[in-house]
């Protein structure tokens, strides 16, 4: 079974309404979130939450503690599907705050993309430098 199909399997139904704007539709995912607060293009603030919900405009988000009602912010997802069935993925969003409350936080996404983090498996299954060069030259 393909990512996309067994996400699709994964997820409940989207989430909307008749009276809702949205224009994208928002799908109720629970994955574990790393922020960076950005102020100046540095990083002034980390933290971590859980996703409530995902769509590719955005994403709302249960954060470690009160995040500020606008501003620039960068999320890092670890992504359940593995590339090529062993590799980590995480979806890294860069993008603004919409909106921020006690309960959740609503980010607009501007910049989205996957990253490889890592293969998954048992030290047994990665090979040793010297069988890595033997490989390389041959």
């Amino acid at each position: 079974m393909g990512a996309v199909a067994a996400l699709k399997r994964a997820v409940a139904p989207p989430t909307e309404s008749a009276s809702d704007r949205r224009t994208k539709r928002r799908y109720p995912i629970n994955l574990e979130v790393h922020y960076k607060l950005l102020k100046h293009r540095r990083v002034e603030r980390l933290g971590a939450g859980r996703t409530l919900n995902i769509s590719s405009g955005g994403v709302l988000f249960e954060a470690d503690g009160l995040l500020p009602g606008s501003g620039p912010i960068e999320l890092a997802l670890n992504w359940p599907f593995l590339l090529h069935g062993s590799c980590n993925l995480k979806l890294v969003m860069r993008g603004r705050i919409v909106r921020s409350n006690e309960r959740a936080i609503a980010i607009r996404a501007e910049f989205h993309e996957f990253r490889t983090a890592g293969v998954r498996g048992s030290l047994g299954e990665v090979p040793d430098a010297q069988a890595v060069m033997r490989m390389m030259t041959a």
